[in-house]
């Protein structure tokens, strides 16, 4: 009774396409009993846009001040709901999720969501970031601070940014460390409210 992500992932995807979204990322967890099945969706490119200028214009009064738009995904409760009562039918005709029963959880990434793909660093950059790197760069491989730059693979960290703790206020030489993508275990934004 393998689980296929890739395929649950496409239908996702697929069914959060018709809602104007876009699956930010999937997780299945859980051993025979307590399954659970966890979809991060956000408004698509378009729809993000529109918050953005409704944002910037002062159309939409309930966002957080001072949190840029990029950083809101725009999914209501509403939004969630939607997706996870089409989602959720089409995983159980499809039989995706072959066994009895899993619980599925729908939400959006949040302000400190988790970075990914390269898009991903690329669409954040200029904001905070935390990260932890398989191997140690400068004696460390616990570092934050501010995305100034993702070009080749390559990201670039301004560490004064942010006051550094552990062994990064050792470690912290310089201003700014780069780090090569392929090293980065987790990574996440850290929000500035």
């Amino acid at each position: 009774m393998a689980v296929q992500l890739d395929a649950i992932r496409s239908t996702a995807q697929r069914v959060a396409a018709s809602h104007d979204l876009d699956v930010v990322d999937l997780e299945f967890q859980g051993g025979v009993k307590f399954r659970t099945l966890r979809i991060y969706i956000e408004k698509n490119a378009v729809e993000r846009a529109k918050l953005a200028e409704a944002a910037a214009t002062g159309e939409v009064e309930d966002l957080p001040k001072g949190v840029p738009a990029e950083l809101l995904s725009g999914v209501t409760h509403e939004d969630c709901a939607k997706f996870a009562q089409d989602i959720g039918t089409v995983l159980d005709v499809e039989d995706l999720i072959p066994g009895a029963e899993y619980t599925l959880e729908v939400s959006s990434p949040g302000l400190e969501r988790k970075l990914s793909k390269a898009e991903d660093y690329t669409r954040f950059l200029g904001s905070l970031v935390k990260l932890q790197t398989f191997t140690t760069v400068n004696n460390n491989r616990h570092w934050q601070g501010r995305l100034t730059k993702f070009a080749d693979g390559v990201l670039t960290l301004d560490l004064t940014a942010v006051k550094q703790k552990g062994k990064a206020k050792k470690a912290v030489t310089e201003q700014t460390v780069e780090i090569a993508l392929l090293n980065v275990e987790k990574a996440n934004l850290v929000a500035e409210i």
